[in-house]
């Protein structure tokens, strides 16, 4: 296979040999034994702002949550007060003013940037408002992009992938490119190939920000139920009311912190 193209246009190095795991089972180290209540994700007193003096904004400090498996974790709050910052921060591509984050008992803090991008890659799957798909690649190649970039070998990935994608609805759609799918079928697209992996967490940022009502609903039902059977536990921030009163938990982020609803 050739190698792909990444957003800038250039190519991805290539990674290590590839590997043939098990079919759809990617074990991420250091996970707790099964029915184990052992956090998968512990923040504590977490503060960020921009600026510096006069114009220094805060927005929020005092955050802590504890993410156990299963967990299904809802932040709301109206735009702009810092829902997208905190999860950069527990996804450990922000560095917080004060506090800490640790994933699966290893803290951001302590680690080397190459150990940053290992941890964040076995362990946190994200999704995004946008879909963020590669437009030179198929459904099925976005979606096996992350096995790719782990090593995998390329029929085991693609295998991997079109589980997925069949997961979300879109097998038939596998070999499609994201300008000819709708916005509803690219953000399943997204959603399959942020739990490819099986992440420990999965974090989502407005997952439905970009959609109508109509496939909002199923997208978001769709998300919840991907997120049960395929990942530890998820976060799902949003500003809309209605769709983190769906979510197991709720919380509010306010400048001083998260509180229950």
């Amino acid at each position: 296979m050739a190698r792909l193209p990444d957003p800038g246009g250039f190519s991805i190095p290539p990674g290590p040999p590839p590997r043939s795991p098990d079919p759809g089972s990617f074990p991420v180290p250091r996970d707790p034994p099964p029915g184990s209540s052992t956090p998968l994700l512990v923040a504590e007193g977490l503060a960020k702002g921009f600026g510096t003096g006069e114009a220094r904004v805060e927005i929020f400090r005092g955050v802590s949550l504890t993410l156990a498996p299963g967990d299904v974790l809802a932040v709301s709050g109206p735009s702009g007060c810092g829902k997208s910052t905190l999860l950069h921060l527990l996804a450990g591509i922000d560095t917080p003013d004060a506090g800490s984050v640790r994933v699966g008992g290893e803290a951001w803090e302590g680690l080397s940037a190459e150990r940053r991008a290992e941890l964040r890659g076995e362990a946190i799957g994200f999704v995004f408002q946008f879909h963020h798909l590669l437009p030179e690649l198929s459904a099925v190649e976005n979606v096996a992009l992350p096995l790719f970039l782990a090593g995998i070998a390329e029929a085991d990935a693609r295998k991997t992938a079109r589980e997925a994608l069949d997961r979300v609805g879109l097998s038939a759609r596998a070999a499609s490119f994201p300008r000819t799918l709708s916005g509803g079928e690219r953000q399943r697209v997204a959603i399959a190939r942020a739990v490819v992996r099986r992440p420990r967490i999965l974090l989502c940022d407005e997952p439905t920000g970009s959609l109508d009502t109509a496939h909002a609903a199923s997208v978001f039902g769709l998300l919840l139920e991907v997120a049960r059977e395929r990942a530890g536990a998820a976060i799902v921030v949003t500003h809309d009311p209605e769709w983190a009163r769906r979510c197991a938990t709720m919380k509010m982020l306010t400048p001083k912190g998260l509180t229950g609803v």
